[in-house]
């Protein structure tokens, strides 16, 4: 056959092959709580962002979602998927859970950060990939008041989340406590 060349692969470069595409394929990183990565600061857009441990993270701001993406690398190495619940913080380790609580509601969720943004500005502090909104009740928003946490959720619910699963369903806040955190809330948004 002219023009053609056939390749012939011993057992031992054949399997090699064949593990590797498991293992990620395609130049993904496979999805592990392990490394954490802070990350060097960077810039976009002129602002400067510098990532950093932040255990104590709590703030009150707006969420925003996207999922367009699908198939495209995260900050965090992985495989955007849309519809798993996931976000995007622009500062802290990569990656992190957080409990995210939709101000309007009272819903909460427990969501893995892996990517970096939302770099929109106007308050927002966190990008959700759709299946998060459409968990927390904001996809129809575009964006909305929330209140972002760092969590630290059981190894059950870790795993699930990692697997493209919702963990562990969370009680609503009480209308108290969304009075004082809508309070904190930026003045626009």
């Amino acid at each position: 056959m002219r023009g053609r060349r056939s390749i012939r692969l011993t057992g031992a470069v054949a399997a090699i092959l064949a593990l590797s595409a498991c293992a990620g394929g395609g130049g993904f990183r496979p999805v592990s709580d392990t490394p954490v990565r802070i990350g060097k600061p960077y810039m976009v857009r002129g602002a400067t962002y510098v990532p950093a441990p932040a255990p104590a993270y709590d703030a009150v701001g707006y969420a925003s979602w996207y999922g367009s993406e699908s198939g495209n690398q995260t900050a965090n190495g992985e495989k955007f998927r849309p519809g798993w619940i996931t976000a995007a913080h622009t500062t802290l380790p990569l990656p992190t859970y957080v409990e995210v609580t939709a101000l309007d509601t009272g819903r909460r969720i427990i969501v893995r950060v892996n990517d970096r943004g939302p770099f929109a500005g106007r308050g927002r502090i966190i990008d959700l990939s759709k299946g998060a909104a459409e968990r927390l009740g904001i996809a129809a928003q575009g964006h909305a008041p929330v209140r972002v946490r760092r969590a630290e959720p059981a190894e059950k619910d870790r795993e699930r989340l990692r697997k493209g699963k919702p963990a562990r369903t969370l009680a609503p806040l009480s209308a108290r406590e969304l009075e004082g955190l809508r309070a904190r809330l930026p003045a626009s948004n």
